[in-house]
């Protein structure tokens, strides 16, 4: 597993920063705790999550709404699930 590039880790911070506060805490307290352990997969992932608009995805954070369709995939179901439990 490659450790992710300053400039990869920096773009996927500023593509982490949300329109709705609670996003953003949520989404950053994952990536201080796990940001190190990421895969290319769970990069590749986490910006296809970071896609979802901030209500539907404040909805999956919180557990209202699970994943589904094209979001509904292993390594998305792990990281929602990580960030549920921070």
């Amino acid at each position: 597993m490659k450790k992710l590039s300053e400039l990869e880790r920096a773009r996927l911070r500023w593509r982490a920063r949300r329109g709705l506060l609670e996003n953003d805490l949520i989404i950053t307290k994952f990536l201080d705790q796990y940001e190190e352990q990421l895969t290319d997969k769970d990069v590749a992932a986490l910006s296809l999550l970071l896609d979802m608009g901030d209500n539907d995805l404040l909805d999956v954070l919180l557990g209202r709404t699970e994943l589904a369709g094209k979001y509904d995939i292993p390594e998305l179901r792990r990281m929602v699930s990580q960030m549920r439990q921070l």
